[in-house]
């Protein structure tokens, strides 16, 4: 699963979790067998009542239309996701995590036609691998992409931090975060470290100072460091 980072506009640095291609297939898999399951419950309808020939046509219409817009109606009522997406927790976003407008569905919903159905999904694989960012045609048409939000746990963000006796807190204006922003400044500064992206440090580093008002003396990423650790020590007492 490839991961990459996006820029809100309220200048926050967030991760998101690109959904891998097999878990993609997957999902298309499981949209497929509940078409099929509802195509064999009309054929079996279809067999037992009589029905008029005047109405067949609008009849057949009427139970068509969920067919082919399967897709476009679930994602757009179920916030991004259909049964299949979200059976494996993976929905569709915008390429800045924001939620799309029925015009992005609209249009990554029409551009299946090339990804999926005239080509297989053959399309849609060899795009979404070179993308990068998870986006088939349509994705890149609707700037939008699909993402997992299966939860993923790191030996960084559940390691125990033992402290000496005589630690003292260099910081302690890490009492403006709470939980869930240390959470964001870990995930953002872990990823940055494993990924040697010393420039989104930076920002961070830079970004943490002004929240809690306090120039720091020390290198970005040693900074970032002691402002978790002070966070922990301070609230674990």
């Amino acid at each position: 699963m490839d991961n990459f980072q996006i820029q809100t506009a309220q200048n926050v640095t967030i991760s998101q979790n690109v959904a891998g291609i097999g878990e993609r297939i997957l999902a298309y898999i499981i949209d497929s067998v509940l078409i099929i399951i509802y195509l064999f419950v009309v054929f079996y309808l279809f067999s037992v009542v009589e029905i008029a020939d005047d109405s067949y046509f609008l009849i057949a219409m009427t139970i068509g239309l969920p067919l082919l817009l399967y897709h476009l109606l679930w994602e757009t009522f179920w916030n991004g996701q259909s049964p299949g997406k979200a059976a494996l927790n993976l929905r569709v976003v915008m390429i800045d995590g924001s939620k799309p407008s029925f015009s992005n569905f609209l249009l990554r919903w029409l551009l299946r036609l090339i990804d999926i159905s005239l080509t297989s999904g053959g399309v849609a694989v060899v795009t979404i691998l070179l993308n990068g960012k998870g986006q088939r045609l349509g994705d890149i048409a609707a700037t939008t992409t699909v993402i997992s939000e299966k939860k993923t746990v790191s030996l960084s963000s559940i390691q125990m931090v033992e402290f000496s006796a005589d630690y003292v807190p260099k910081y302690q204006q890490v009492t403006v975060f709470n939980d869930k922003d240390i959470q964001t400044i870990k995930s953002v500064y872990y990823n940055a470290k494993t990924y040697n992206n010393h420039h989104l440090i930076l920002r961070l580093s830079e970004r943490v100072s002004k929240v809690m008002d306090t120039p720091f003396d020390e290198k970005p990423i040693n900074f970032v460091e002691r402002v978790i650790k002070d966070y922990t020590f301070l609230t674990q007492k």
